[in-house]
């Protein structure tokens, strides 16, 4: 499916695309393939059957627990989120088409500073051809994305920072 930047905004903005959202305790999943995996082959599924209806998508899946995350599938032009729609703009030209691709999303404030995270993860052509690989992807992706996630730990002020911040306290302080 290939599409053009006025339609891609568009639905987008009207949020005229498919929409799903899973949500599993992180317990229930907690890194197993096995357990993963049913969630991996619904998302791939309703990738596929939104390129055959020739439908934007975001299908996603909430993990909660103590460093809950949001696993998400969009179908897009670039690798950007639909929350950033706008600033697709600013790389592609007006009445072009374009093919859309398969973008993995990962939102947690425990993935890294930024607290997200975009990768492709397939063309059209792929996931169609041979969604069991994706799949297969899309779990090792979700394992590694929580192992991440369970295992970082948020940067610390620089000395600097805190130096600054006891020095403007020192002032207010003084200045009293």
């Amino acid at each position: 499916m290939e599409i053009n930047l006025k339609d891609l905004n568009e639905k987008i903005e009207n949020q005229d695309y498919i929409q799903d959202l899973e949500t599993v305790k992180y317990a229930d999943i907690s890194k197993s393939k096995r357990k993963i995996k049913p969630y991996a082959e619904k998302m791939v599924k309703e990738v596929i059957a939104a390129f055959k209806h020739n439908s934007l998508i975001q299908t996603q899946l909430a993990v909660t627990g103590q460093r809950p995350a949001t696993f998400a599938l969009e179908t897009n032009i670039i690798n950007l989120p639909y929350s950033n729609y706008k600033r697709v703009a600013n790389f592609f030209e007006e009445g072009k088409e374009y093919p859309l691709n398969v973008y993995f999303e990962t939102r947690s404030e425990y993935a890294n500073v930024s607290g997200f995270r975009i990768d492709q993860l397939a063309s059209e052509a792929e996931i169609e051809q041979d969604p069991a690989k994706i799949v297969d992807q899309l779990v090792e992706a979700i394992i590694e994305k929580l192992t991440t996630i369970r295992e970082y730990k948020k940067p610390e002020k620089k000395e600097a920072e805190k130096k600054t911040a006891t020095k403007k306290a020192t002032k207010k302080t003084t200045k009293k």
